[in-house]
């Protein structure tokens, strides 16, 4: 299995700041250095051009400073631009599930409602409850996971063993929606050094969204090789894929895409948040393949002995 698309690079991330650096501690090199030469063809005394140097000097700082002080400006912008989508997006996922429940409570309270209708009333009050309850413990382990506050059980995983156990267990619902779904695993040893039950939880996500946008009679393929230095998973399936424009916010919390790309048909739009957490706490990275046709959700992990 071929890495066609490797992961995003997070060196990005400063990459704005680190060339302000640059560029301004280049400019004051090239100006000390000009004053130097300066100051030997002209005869300026060494206490000027030590003044003079001085001064750039502090320019310079000054505008390293600067340049700090806006990225940070920058960075605090995005974050409360983040904050505010993240509160819009929770508000509309609540709103429609609170709404229903205060619809089928006053149906409910209604005497004129006979007993068979009431109780279809209370089954579906209970799957709005486990919905909202879903979602709430979603959202509690992304954020103890984000914060660094959960213990991880990390030991010698076979991930053949852990995906042949998932895929079996996930047989079921596909046969359900009648969606094929198979395995294919590469040669050789899988050991990657993981928490499997966290690494399970990423299997069931990525499988159960694609079981759920693969349309009756497609299929589900769960592969897994080894690299040189880690272990690639890819969960792939027939259905409709996910715009190109759209691939690199899927792993965003509640990110709605043009064709709710990142949301299983009952979720809450935090599984793959959630899966991308987890890998990347595993020293992984999580993204989304190209391929010709449906989805490739394909992720990473060190396998054992990499690095030594």
């Amino acid at each position: 299995m071929r890495s066609l698309l490797g992961p995003p690079s997070s060196s990005l991330r400063f990459g704005s700041l680190r060339r302000q650096a640059a560029i301004t501690a280049a400019a004051v090199i090239a100006v000390l250095l000009a004053i130097g030469v300066a100051a030997q063809l002209m005869f300026v005394s060494q206490r000027d051009a030590l003044l003079f140097s001085i001064l750039v000097l502090g320019v310079g700082i000054v505008t390293l400073r600067v340049a700090a002080l806006a990225e940070r400006e920058r960075s605090r912008a995005q974050a409360e631009e983040t904050r505010r989508q993240l509160v819009a997006a929770v508000s509309h996922d609540l709103r429609t599930p609170i709404a229903s429940l205060r619809l089928l409570v006053e149906a409910v309270d209604d005497e004129i409602v006979d007993d068979e209708t009431r109780r279809r009333y209370l089954a579906m009050m209970q799957t709005h409850i486990r919905s909202l309850s879903t979602m709430i413990d979603d959202l509690f382990e992304l954020s103890r996971i984000e914060a660094g506050d959960i213990d991880w059980s990390m030991r010698q995983v076979e991930l053949a063993l852990l995906v042949d156990e998932t895929v079996v267990a996930m047989r079921p619902e596909a046969r359900a929606r009648q969606v094929e779904i198979r395995t294919q695993l590469g040669d050789g040893e899988l050991s990657a050094r993981a928490d499997p039950e966290r690494i399970q939880r990423v299997l069931f996500n990525l499988i159960r969204n694609a079981i759920h946008h693969t349309p009756a009679d497609g299929s589900v393929t769960v592969r897994a090789e080894a690299g040189p230095e880690t272990i690639e998973v890819e969960v792939a399936d027939t259905g409709e894929g996910i715009p190109s424009e759209e691939t690199d916010r899927v792993f965003e919390p509640f990110y709605r895409g043009g064709a709710d790309a990142a949301r299983g048909s009952d979720g809450a739009g935090l599984g793959l948040a959630i899966s991308r957490a987890i890998i990347e706490t595993h020293g992984g990275s999580i993204w989304i393949a190209p391929g010709d046709s449906g989805t490739r959700v394909r992720f990473s992990l060190p396998a054992i002995g990499a690095g030594r």
